[in-house]
């Protein structure tokens, strides 16, 4: 079993992409032909859905750190108004609405636990102006008050509390 000089046959080579499923290899020339333009379907589908991606991300990232700035200017504008330098001071986005950028930033009057005192409230709005807001109005909560309801306000001020404190 010796090759002769004038054998031209070389031995066989396994093919390149054996090794992969059927549906995972190569497909033949005509093949390309036929699926050509579906692959550049497909191709397009995936890069809107992909600008449409990296476009939401990109917004709500933006949208976040605007956020988060209002929400330190929020803080800041509390412990300027207060003359309060309490660590344990709550941000509300949702009291007065997400759309309107108003927030409400309560927190106690006096030193103590979280909710054990007095808590003032105030109403921050507008623009964040050497890093902070103004004090539109704002209430007071009674001490171990878990949430902001409307019953347990008293001594409201300021115009944007119009409708939000009892009688």
């Amino acid at each position: 079993m010796s090759a002769r000089a004038g054998d031209t046959a070389s031995p066989s080579r396994p093919e390149p992409w054996a090794w992969l499923p059927t549906r995972l290899r190569p497909r033949e020339q005509q093949d390309h032909e036929r699926q050509g333009r579906l692959w550049r379907v497909e191709t397009a589908v995936l890069a809107i859905v992909f600008v449409l991606l990296a476009t939401a991300t990109v917004n709500d990232v933006v949208r976040q750190s605007h956020i988060n700035e209002r929400l330190i200017a929020d803080l800041r504008s509390w412990r300027t108004y207060t003359h309060h330098d309490y660590k344990n001071v709550g941000v509300d986005v949702l009291t007065m609405g997400v759309t309107t950028k108003r927030d409400v930033v309560c927190g106690n009057t006096e030193p103590g636990p979280p909710n054990a005192r007095t808590q003032i409230c105030l109403v921050v709005t507008g623009p964040t102006v050497s890093g902070r807001r103004t004090v539109s109005g704002g209430w007071y909560l009674r001490p171990y008050t878990t949430d902001d309801v409307f019953a347990v306000r008293y001594g409201c001020f300021g115009s944007v509390t119009m409708g939000r404190c009892p009688r």
